[in-house]
């Protein structure tokens, strides 16, 4: 059978060859089909359906609202479109923490609802028995160290973490742990540049840097950040590759004129 003009499709074992080669892995948020459209047609490697929905689709203060049942419809909706990038699901909080029973039958939920590629988890050494009963069913699992949104209570502030040699040392310890225990790639959040560097350099698996500096194998934005859909929220990882809340808000104000004013619809805009 010809596979000429297929599509390459993005796995585990092509995103571990990007890391042998040097290649820099792009990754970015989505959570609908119709964005989820436009990435796939650009070379992107992952696509993550982040919790983050809870802040930029729901409103939310923080990611702990988000259910299973949300993350699935959002997963539905991006895989439905995406055709040759690997699409990562966020197992929410509370559906994986403390019960990797539950945890098994999460990202069950996903794979078998969403036809998603993989699930990624927050945590380290606290969450490896969820992370290993889920690798059990042979489900690709994404990791997540340094800043974990999820677990903003325990900390209490979104500040850079693992600035302390205490803190660094932890999370190279917990990176190791999620390596060994068979994760195909690890998201390190907010750290410093310097230890970014370093867990690249010493695990065999992608690091996925957001805030973790330019030493790790990929990066990841949430998408309505890098386009500038909000104006409140400027980290200094952030780079903004559009203005587009000033664009779409200059629509909306020239459709309410036109409609007002009896401009639209005019003479070759009706039946």
């Amino acid at each position: 059978m010809s596979t000429e003009g297929k599509e390459r499709i993005i796995t585990t074992q092509r995103l571990l060859e990007k890391k042998q080669r040097g290649e820099k892995i792009a990754m970015l948020t989505t959570y609908d089909y119709t964005m989820g459209r436009i990435i796939d047609s650009v070379g992107m490697d992952v696509v993550l359906v982040g919790d983050s929905a809870a802040n930029v689709m729901a409103g939310y203060d923080t990611t702990l609202p988000m259910t299973l049942d949300h993350m699935i419809y959002h997963a539905q909706s991006v895989v439905r479109a995406v055709k040759k990038a690997m699409v990562v699901v966020d197992l929410p909080f509370g559906t994986y923490q403390g019960n990797s029973k539950e945890a098994l039958h999460s990202a069950i939920r996903i794979m078998k609802e969403s036809g998603a590629d993989a699930v990624k988890l927050e945590g380290g050494k606290e969450i490896i028995e969820s992370v290993q009963r889920i690798l059990t069913a042979g489900i690709p699992v994404m990791g997540h160290l340094g800043l974990t949104p999820q677990s903003i209570n325990k900390f209490g502030t979104y500040a850079v973490r693992a600035t302390e040699e205490a803190e660094a040392e932890k999370l190279v310890a917990d990176a190791r742990l999620l390596e060994e225990a068979g994760c195909f790639a690890v998201v390190l959040e907010k750290i410093p540049a310097t230890l970014g560097t370093r867990v690249a350099k010493e695990l065999s698996i992608p690091m996925i840097g957001i805030g973790a500096g330019s030493g790790v194998d990929g990066q990841v934005l949430v998408m309505h950040d890098m386009l500038g859909l909000s104006k409140d929220f400027s980290p200094r990882f952030l780079r903004r590759y559009a203005s587009l809340y000033d664009d779409v808000k200059s629509a909306f104000e020239r459709y309410v004129d036109d409609v007002k004013s009896g401009n639209f619809p005019n003479d070759k805009e009706q039946y």
